[in-house]
Parts: C-alpha cells; sequence; structure tokens
C-alpha cells in the first residue's frame, strides 16, 4: 500500500472526476454573434387598422327613431317597419389621412341654437351651418368619399329596396334575472321547488372547481350598450318630409339617434377579400 506521502495530485484527480457528473453547459450571451434584426411591424397603429376594416365608400347619416308601423306593399304583403326621421343632416367637415391616419365625413344632425360649447362654434362656422345637437365621424376608404363641407344628406340618400346597416344603443333595462337578460329556462313550478323557480341554479361547483369562471352568464345590468341591426331593407323614402322607413325593428328607444350606413357586408368587401 501506498503511504500518505506517496500519493500525487494525478492519483487524486482521475478518482475526483469519476465522481463528478456531467452537467449542461451554458453558452455565455458575450459569445454570442449580436445581428441586428428588422423591427416588426406595429398591429396597432392606424394603417394597420385601416387595412383589417371594411371600410365604405360612402359615410352614413344620423336618424332618430320614431316607432314602428305596419307597411303594406303593392303585393297585398304585410311587414313590421321601423319610421326614421332625418332632420338637417349636414357634413360638417373632413378628417384626411395625412393628419389623422384615416379619412372621415363629420356629419351632424338636429339644429341647436343655445348652450353651444365656444370651442365647437368654429367647426360651424367654417362648415357655414347652424350648430348642430349631435354629430359623429363616418370613416370612409379613401379621399374620394369626402363629401364638400356643407352638404345636406336627405332621406333620399339611400334607395328604395337597398340593405343597410342601422346602429344605435339598446333600451336601458335596468337590473334583471338570468331568466330575461340570458333566456334561461329557470327551475320548476311544483314538486320539491321552494322559492327557487326564477333562479339560475348552481354555478361554481363545490370543490371542482370551487370557483365561478369569468364571463358566466349571471344576473346584471342589462341594456344600455352598442348594437347594430345589419342588412335593413329601405322600403320607402320620403326628400321633402325628411322620412326613411326600414323593414323590421331596430335597437334604441323611440326618439333616440341611430346611425345609419350602407350595409357593411354587400357593399364594404375589398378586392380580394372573401
Amino acid at each position: 500500500m501506498m503511504g500518505l506521502s506517496q500519493w500525487s495530485p494525478s492519483h487524486i484527480l482521475p478518482a475526483i472526476r469519476q465522481q463528478i457528473r456531467t452537467a449542461a453547459q451554458i453558452t455565455s450571451i458575450h459569445a454570442v454573434t449580436s445581428i441586428r434584426t428588422t423591427p416588426p411591424s406595429k398591429q396597432h397603429t392606424i394603417e394597420e387598422a385601416n387595412k383589417r376594416k371594411q371600410l365604405l365608400d360612402r359615410p352614413g347619416l344620423f336618424g332618430i327613431k320614431r316607432g314602428m308601423m305596419t307597411w303594406f306593399t303593392p303585393q297585398g304583403e304585410q311587414h313590421a317597419a321601423t319610421v326614421i326621421e332625418v332632420d338637417s343632416v349636414e357634413i360638417l367637415g373632413h378628417k384626411t389621412r395625412e393628419q389623422w391616419g384615416y379619412d372621415a365625413n363629420i356629419v351632424g344632425t338636429i339644429d341647436k341654437l343655445k348652450n353651444v360649447a365656444q370651442p365647437q362654434l368654429k367647426m360651424f362656422e367654417e362648415a357655414g351651418t347652424a350648430p348642430k345637437f349631435k354629430f359623429g365621424e363616418f370613416r370612409v376608404r379613401d379621399g374620394s368619399g369626402l363629401i364638400p363641407v356643407g352638404t345636406e344628406l336627405k332621406a333620399d340618400y339611400f334607395a328604395v329596396g337597398q340593405l343597410v346597416d342601422i346602429k344605435g344603443i339598446t333600451k336601458g333595462k335596468g337590473f334583471a334575472g338570468v331568466m330575461k337578460r340570458w333566456d334561461f329556462k329557470g327551475g320548476r313550478a311544483s314538486h320539491g321547488v321552494s322559492k327557487a323557480h326564477r333562479k339560475p341554479g348552481a354555478t361554481g361547483g363545490n370543490q371542482n372547481p370551487g370557483r365561478v369562471f369569468p364571463g358566466k352568464k349571471m344576473a346584471g345590468r342589462m341594456g344600455g350598450k352598442n348594437s347594430t341591426d345589419f342588412n335593413k331593407e329601405v322600403l320607402h323614402t320620403d326628400a321633402d318630409a325628411g322620412i326613411l322607413i326600414v323593414k323590421g325593428c331596430i335597437p334604441g328607444p323611440n326618439k333616440s339617434i341611430v346611425r345609419v350606413a350602407d350595409a357593411i357586408k354587400l357593399y364594404g368587401k375589398r378586392i380580394g377579400q372573401t
């Protein structure tokens, strides 16, 4: 046997190497050559958003919902219809792509005779129109859809038989239960049901999953949200009376202001877009 003094590093190192396990080696970031890559295009810019949107060639207009009626066709057919009043709708200004990143017409409706904000008076003076109670913008596909300032849009802006989209704010129903808000069936009327006829039932489970998932249909505030009805047929237009009659019902209560525009699913498609 070797004495302690006879051991040398050459005898110790092989033994140590046998006990050490091999591990993955991580390359230092300083050893990697840096390469400058092109930055990705930002998908949230206005230019990219305009490419994804189905914009129309011309703007829409504002209307006032006046109520529903029964409309009879020359063939004797009976349809439920909604009467929309077009009151003093005029072009107040433009938003151009060079300044704002998109093209839009600023449209106003309903003459306002008092309590007009001072910053808004300049826009009305430049347009040469009376102050408006309601105004907003309608985006268009390009600059060819910009209508001259001061132009009045009447009810015959849309043709009979044309399809239009109508956007409004739905009627506010307040706090509603699940049967009214989500069309739940509810509990049974008898046979063991006690004071739970209109309740939603179990929502979260006891242990699995033991919680209520986000987005669960439950009782809450109903209505008062933006809603769009697509492809409404125009039944009648009267430019002098300012009357536009469309087939079916539209969102919002009577006397509410709605946005009427060409049907986006029919007229908003671009070349090569399905």
